[in-house]
């Protein structure tokens, strides 16, 4: 298991911790967003989901991974 800290930028409360968690985990990797910081910790496979696929998820959800 491969552990990455991203900086993510636009989340401000509960629900964008929530939307961006649930993201991530649909791929099969797991999240723990810390808005303070405006980072999001990941632990994934990397024979199962790429750090590109990770990004590319909470960009989606209308986040800035920077």
């Amino acid at each position: 298991m491969s552990n990455v800290i991203l900086n993510v930028e636009g989340m401000s409360c509960g629900h964008c911790a929530s939307s961006v968690e649930k993201a991530v985990s649909t791929l099969g990797a797991t999240a723990k967003v810390d808005l303070g910081s405006k980072t999001v910790a990941v632990e994934f496979d990397e024979n199962k989901v790429t750090i590109n696929a990770i990004k590319e998820a909470i960009e989606d959800q209308g986040y800035d991974v920077v």
